[in-house]
């Protein structure tokens, strides 16, 4: 008798077909592998029982043994310099960019990734990342009972290329293969969006808001959802504020109460010691009106009250972070359908006040904020390993603004900050000066006009551009960006087909406050760098017409031409542009001055209309003698 193939609703058609594919959720402090199992997105256990992976690495000291998650936990106050925890934070930076109080030892130059000194030798943020990575995958595979083929990430929103990179890198490490990097808002909104006991339909046609106070990281991103396509509208956040900030400004309150100094005169093991039992009273905080804070013989009461307090500041700089988000998404407040609450710090309910009060209506968290993101992760993987039928489109955006570097330092933007991505932009560019036989194309992120103000992210070279004169060559540049924020970049030369490219993979991401402070900046300064860009294309234009002046003054001048007044001119116009590069140096460029650039812009106009009366003359008189020549020995039956 034949045997028929039956799948139960909502399992798969085609069981023998199933691909195993994971997402995972890297946190600061706790990590967690989840996958699809009989059309359930589910967090998986391992051996011992624990869904839940502390995001710790210990190295021990005979050399070889790594411990990860629960095991590597208890060394934190033994072996603080070999016990690695919140290595998100590290992710993508450089050693000038971390600024925050840790107990290691950290080597390596001011501008690259820098490694951690442990009994191991010299590990950077990936390997560590990496160990977490193979201990989530281990966790997989005894679940799942095969090799997994692909994995979702996330990432908070507000990662930069750099500390995207940094995590694709440490996946590769571990050996999996990346479907996919999603934000972890994103996730969530996934989770809740397709989560069969809610509904398909609960978000269909609404704005969302998903707020993500994790343990180091802080997202913000505003979503439009409509059937099955999920619009990132906006993001937001900040890549240095979470539950550890709060357990260092309960510690920084117990030291106080009693005298004992600052945090960072601590010893390591005791600084990991007492942020342990903030971190500690923190969570009974969370049902409790007071809790009593105890470390090496003093003690304190700590009401909630007065925890609110130390905490106000920090969830008041969120908040601000979700008002601009909807700024940004051209929203307001009153727009917003539901607000979906991510990350272990929502369970403060002080956090969950102030959300509530910032978007006018109560947060939803029917799903458990720590898991919510690795459960929208499963369900994107197992849709793009083909395991799905249902189809959900996911819109990212970008975060900042990416473009080239063009003459006087300016800054060509090819990719506005919050394009859908994936996406492929195209621009055309040409050459400045005559014969020029090579073009660098310098990449740069950032929100202001000048590259001085933004973020390099590499360069290249093209060359071999044959020599041409001026303006003649035409170099299309093609910036595409993955649906991973992943960037290459290319330059090729349209006449000749010579081209060149490069992978924006850079060795440190953005300084813990840069996010904020270059889309801060980029409003206050606005007007500001209209103008300043404004002068820098003017003089520009004018460097290219007194190049060319000189080049014909160098050469035979028409007969009785005098040619004093233009050079005069052109002298005037040349001192105007040294007064204009002194002025549009970077310690100059302040808003208090935006009248003496104003004055300088008339001034300069100025000289540039009186060059000209003399430059027109020139031309006049080249174009009279070329007439001249020509018709010299003619008459007028050679025109009849």
């Amino acid at each position: 008798m034949a045997l028929l193939q039956i799948a139960e609703p909502g399992q798969y058609q085609a069981p023998h077909a199933h691909k195993l594919a994971v997402g995972i959720d890297l946190g600061t402090t706790h990590s967690l592998v989840a996958s699809v199992r009989s059309g359930m997105a589910q967090v998986l256990v391992d051996g011992n029982g624990h869904s839940v992976l502390p995001s710790i690495v210990h190295l021990h000291s005979d050399g070889s043994t790594v411990l990860v998650g629960h095991a590597a936990a208890t060394y934190i106050g033994v072996a603080p310099a070999n016990t690695i925890s919140s290595v998100k934070r590290f992710m993508g930076k450089s050693l000038r960019d971390i600024g925050f109080s840790h107990p290691y030892t950290l080597q390596g130059a001011d501008k690259e990734m820098p490694t951690f000194n442990t009994c191991h030798g010299n590990l950077t943020p990936v390997d560590i990342s990496a160990h977490i990575l193979r201990a989530l995958t281990t966790t997989a595979t005894l679940n799942l009972g095969g090799d997994i083929k692909g994995a979702v990430i996330t990432v908070p929103a507000y990662f930069d290329d750099a500390q995207r990179q940094a995590t694709k890198d440490a996946a590769a490490l571990a050996g999996l293969n990346v479907l996919r990097m999603i934000n972890e808002p994103t996730a969530a909104a996934l989770a809740y969006g397709l989560d069969a006991n809610y509904g398909a339909s609960l978000l269909d046609n609404q704005c969302i808001a998903v707020y993500d106070l994790g343990g180091g990281t802080f997202d913000v991103s505003i979503l439009r959802l409509n059937k099955g396509i999920f619009e990132v509208l906006a993001t937001g956040g900040h890549t240095a504020l979470g539950g550890d900030d709060i357990d260092r400004l309960v510690a920084r309150w117990f030291l106080q109460q009693h005298n004992l100094g600052e945090l960072k005169a601590l010893a390591a093991n005791d600084l990991q010691a007492l942020v342990q039992v903030a971190k500690q009273c923190k969570q009974s905080l969370s049902n409790q009106a007071q809790v009593t804070m105890a470390w090496q013989g003093c003690s304190s009461v700590l009401p909630l009250a007065t925890f609110n307090t130390l905490i106000a500041p920090l969830i008041t700089r969120s908040t601000q972070l979700c008002h601009k988000a909807l700024l940004d998404a051209k929203l307001n407040a009153a727009h917003i359908n539901h607000v979906l609450l991510v990350g272990g710090s929502t369970r403060i309910p002080y956090v969950q006040q102030q959300v509530a009060e910032c978007f006018g209506t109560a947060p939803v968290c029917h799903i458990d904020p720590e898991t919510v993101v690795a459960l929208g992760a499963a369900r994107l993987a197992d849709q793009l390993i083909g395991n799905q039928t249902y189809s959900t489109v996911l819109v990212d955006v970008t975060p900042l603004s990416i473009g080239i570097e063009t003459m006087g330092g300016l800054v060509e933007v090819l990719i506005p900050r919050n394009t859908p991505i994936p996406t492929s932009k195209t621009q055309e560019f040409t050459t400045y000066q005559d014969g020029q036989t090579a073009l660098k194309v310098h990449v740069v992120q950032g929100e202001r006009d000048l590259v001085i103000h933004n973020r390099s992210l590499g360069e290249f070279v093209l060359s071999g551009i044959p020599p041409m004169t001026a303006g003649a060559a035409r170099i299309a540049v093609n910036f595409d960006m993955s649906s991973d924020g992943l960037l290459t970049v290319s330059a090729k030369e349209q006449r000749t087909g010579k081209q060149s490219f490069m992978q924006i993979k850079p060795s440190y991401g953005l300084a813990d406050e840069d996010a904020r402070r270059i889309l801060s900046e980029s409003h206050r300064n606005a007007s500001l760098d209209m103008l300043v860009r404004t002068l820098v294309e003017e003089k520009v234009e004018a460097q290219r017409e007194i190049a060319a002046l000189h080049a014909v003054l160098a050469g035979q001048l028409p007969a009785g031409y005098d040619s004093g007044p233009l050079r005069q001119a052109m002298g005037q116009v040349e001192l105007f542009m040294l007064d204009l590069e002194l002025v549009l140096q970077p310690h100059h460029l302040q808003a208090e001055q935006k009248q003496q650039l104003t004055e300088q812009l008339a001034k300069f106009r100025q000289a540039v209309t009186h060059l000209k009366t003399f430059s027109d003359r020139l031309a006049g008189a080249i174009m009279n003698q070329s007439i001249a020549s020509a018709m010299t020995g003619t008459n007028i039956n050679n025109w009849q």
